[in-house]
């Protein structure tokens, strides 16, 4: 008989009571939208709302034969945040006679099978190691696709990062985020020894050796490229914040943090002086107020600020307040609208969603036995995290405004497929960190064992 040496309980029973919590959030959020608005309850409602379900559930069931184990408050979460964010979207569809409801229930019906593919395929995540520099080649091909003449998209919003598939538009970069923190945790899990060599010290600071900061140089020059060549501030933070989030799990220096930081610094003022869009838009961050940006590059902000102080502590109730006035308000400033209409209650229920997403993506990670997953892991949870922290920060007018989506919640396509991947991922890490350690004989032979195939 088996030896087991821990007792774990897959929980998907209280995955399922969560879930039937979370779905009931986002379903009220619409009744109240056509409630306030003074609308029906039509087909469209009712066929809202099963869909919404029947896809919930689709995950539930795909977890309970694939990954049994796998964390059981990381489905319910992402369900109640899509589903808000489904509702937002829908609200503003109705005072701005806009269309961009439906299509977010196109990809939100993609993303959630795209991630039922992942879960039912990829029976172990130590599988995608073997693709550390394919995910690398990968990586540069998608970064490089919206420059090429055909198929880009051209300049939207200010920024190169769309590619055109037929009447779609799609943003390679959101996939780009998985294959980099796929190549980061199998380059530092493989290398990770080398990198702790030791270099020169520096008072208390243990500084890795020149040859070692090859990788953190090539991370920074990549997300200046972005930067340069796409105008897109906000992917080349994400990028290089992902690196030095991984780099510094790898190895726990803290002067891989601050050489990362003083890159990051010498990076963004040499970008402030030379290029204009990026001298504009922290001007128009720095003097929001002032009459000289409050008419153009500072508008949407100063708007989206206006709106919140007008929700206050409890909100103006969903389609009772102005969201609709503030430009990209289904996208780059659907918080502000959240704000607005849900008060400052309701955007920190919001918040607290995310950081229990987060906080859960890092429980798999320290509970993972390898490597490869407990960085990958910690690459995937920490994308999120710094998502939201540029794109709340700069709607809130705590640092510059980007263009990056808030997971989830924003209209936007790419990023909706590209964030359910990951938390398909985060979820088959999971259910490998939490699944019990058979100790018998056999059992241990077979994980000296090459990794599994698909």
């Amino acid at each position: 008989m088996s030896q087991l040496a821990t007792v774990a309980k897959p929980r998907r029973n209280t995955e399922l009571l969560l879930l039937l919590l979370a779905l009931a959030v986002g379903i009220m959020a619409n009744a109240l939208v056509n409630l306030n608005l003074g609308r029906t309850f039509d087909n469209d409602f009712y066929t809202q709302s099963t869909v919404l379900t029947v896809l919930s559930l689709a995950v539930h069931i795909t977890l309970r034969f694939r990954a049994k184990y796998a964390d059981p408050v990381i489905l319910p979460v992402v369900v109640a945040l899509n589903g808000i964010g489904l509702a937002v979207i829908h609200r503003l569809d109705i005072t701005k006679g806009d269309s961009a409801g439906p299509r977010q229930w196109l990809w939100t019906t993609l993303a959630v099978a795209a991630a039922i593919a992942v879960i039912w395929i990829l029976k172990d995540h130590r599988i995608l190691r073997r693709y550390t520099y394919i995910s690398l080649l990968a990586s540069v091909i998608l970064l490089l696709l919206p420059l090429i003449p055909g198929i880009s998209a051209g300049d939207v919003n200010g920024a190169t990062v769309w590619i055109r598939l037929g009447p779609f538009t799609f943003q390679p970069g959101e996939i780009a985020k998985i294959t980099l923190a796929i190549f980061f945790a199998g380059y530092l899990s493989s290398n990770r020894d080398l990198i702790l060599l030791a270099g020169k010290k520096i008072g208390p600071l243990q500084l890795p050796r020149t040859r070692d900061l090859a990788p953190m140089i090539v991370a920074w020059l990549a997300s200046v490229g972005v930067l340069v060549f796409q105008r897109d501030l906000g992917s080349s933070v994400l990028f290089f914040g992902l690196f030095m989030v991984m780099i510094y799990v790898a190895t726990s220096r803290i002067s891989w943090i601050l050489i990362g930081l003083a890159l990051m610094v010498v990076g963004g003022f040499a970008a402030y002086q030379i290029f204009p869009h990026v001298n504009r838009r922290i001007d128009g961050w720095l003097y929001a107020f002032n009459p000289e940006y409050i008419g153009g590059d500072s508008f949407q902000v100063v708007q989206g600020l206006f709106g919140m102080a007008n929700g206050g502590l409890l909100g103006t109730g969903f389609g009772q307040g102005s969201p609709e006035i503030v430009p990209l308000a289904n996208s780059d400033m659907i918080i502000a609208a959240i704000g607005e209409e849900l008060g400052l209650v309701g955007l920190f229920a919001v918040l607290c969603l995310y950081a229990l997403l987060v906080a859960r993506g890092f429980r798999a990670a320290l509970g993972t036995r390898d490597a490869f997953g407990k960085l990958l892991a910690v690459g995937l949870a920490f994308s999120f995290a710094l998502q939201c922290f540029v794109i709340i920060g700069g709607v809130t007018r705590l640092i510059p405004l980007t263009g990056l989506t808030t997971p989830f919640l924003a209209a936007g396509g790419s990023s909706l497929l590209a964030n359910w991947i990951i938390v398909a991922l985060i979820l088959r890490i999971s259910d490998a960190a939490r699944r019990p350690l058979d100790l018998s004989p056999n059992s241990m032979n077979e994980q000296q064992k090459e990794v599994p195939t698909l």
